[in-house]
């Protein structure tokens, strides 16, 4: 490996963890149990998006021609690069905005660190590789808050703005459209390869390009006729985040696994049993509303609740509208972005159907 880690008076990073990245995120039916008793409360007409769909981020409409997306996203390391925890940390937190078709404007630093175990030095470059991707997107962190805590835990508040017409839900496909990955799938394969040291140089090298790579085709996205539904593959795993827009779209949605982009040689670190447990906290929590072929193997499973870590934008489109989504993504440099699914017909209890 030539991941470099911290000095010899310090710690992994990886080793301050009980979960790294996407994977530290609450179980889906935990989450939705903690939620059930929420007391809803009255929301202003400008609210456009809230929690009610379990969307990327809030949206609120500031007048006619603008609406704000906020957004906050933060977890413990993923890896044990100081500056590359950061980075991936901070281009998760972005990506939604991105998701909702919005251009980020600004960020707010959430930073909880272990501070008698952890150098300064270390938790400057956590910052400092934040920082470096923020400038990228075009933002400046303007402020944030910073805490002495357990496990290192880095991330941001995210704003942006669209125009209201341009918002991208996860709850607005149309039965009839296809869904487009813009990332290949197993971040979360490749992380447990590493946090146990076998994830090879080339491997590394993959998982940071993937992680660190601002899902910047966001706002072309949402501009184009016929894109209807948008969301990040994120901690729920591509089924997880599937079934949010079966649900929120009131469709069965069909994923054609043979069709679905995997990073290179993570089938076979699944099939070593390289594999988070955050993927079977997911099949828990939410496995019964997926239908698997009868012979579906035990590795594909785990990558199709496997944790993306700053995973990829899947788009919900017309099929008129493809052409013009997979050259958004080119020109992005999304290369990978592929036809996964379709959505099918409506039904009061949508499930994901896998083939």
């Amino acid at each position: 490996m030539t991941e470099s880690v911290a000095t010899p008076q310090e710690p992994r990073l990886t080793s301050l963890s009980h979960g790294g990245g996407c994977g530290c995120k609450i179980a889906p039916g935990v989450l939705s149990e903690i939620l059930k008793h929420t007391a809803a409360m009255p929301m202003p007409p400008e609210l456009m998006v809230g929690i009610e769909t379990s969307d990327d981020a809030a949206v609120y409409r500031l007048n006619d021609e603008q609406a704000l997306i906020a957004t906050t996203d933060f977890f413990m390391p993923i890896v044990d690069d100081a500056f590359d925890f950061g980075r991936i940390a901070a281009t998760n937190a972005i990506s939604d905005v991105y998701a909702m078709g919005g251009r980020p404007i600004l960020a707010l630093a959430l930073v909880g660190m272990p501070i008698n175990v952890l150098s300064t030095a270390t938790i400057g470059r956590i910052l400092e590789g934040g920082a470096s991707v923020c400038r990228d997107a075009g933002i400046v962190v303007a402020g944030g808050h910073t805490i002495d805590s357990v496990e290192a835990i880095y991330g941001l508040v995210a704003l942006g703005i669209a125009h209201p017409d341009r918002i991208r839900r996860n709850a607005d496909a149309q039965p009839g459209d296809l869904l487009v990955l813009g990332k290949p799938l197993g971040v979360g394969v490749m992380s447990a390869a590493l946090k146990k040291g076998a994830l090879d140089d080339a491997g590394y090298a993959r998982m940071i390009a993937s992680t660190t790579k601002l899902n910047v085709a966001g706002p072309d996205l949402a501009a184009i006729d016929g894109v209807h539904a948008m969301t990040d593959v994120t901690g729920f795993g591509l089924a997880g985040h599937a079934l949010e827009i079966a649900r929120g779209s009131g469709c069965d949605v069909l994923i054609d696994w043979a069709s679905v982009p995997l990073h290179a040689g993570v089938r076979a670190l699944a099939t070593q049993g390289f594999v988070t447990g955050a993927s079977g906290r997911n099949w828990a929590g939410y496995g019964e509303c997926v239908l698997l072929p009868q012979d579906f193997a035990a590795e594909d499973r785990a990558l199709l609740t496997d944790p993306q870590t700053s995973g990829g934008l899947l788009v919900s489109c017309a099929p008129s509208s493809l052409d013009a989504v997979l050259s958004a993504f080119r020109r992005h440099g999304f290369d990978a972005a592929a036809v996964v699914g379709r959505v099918g017909t409506p039904c009061e209890q949508p499930v994901l159907r896998v083939s």
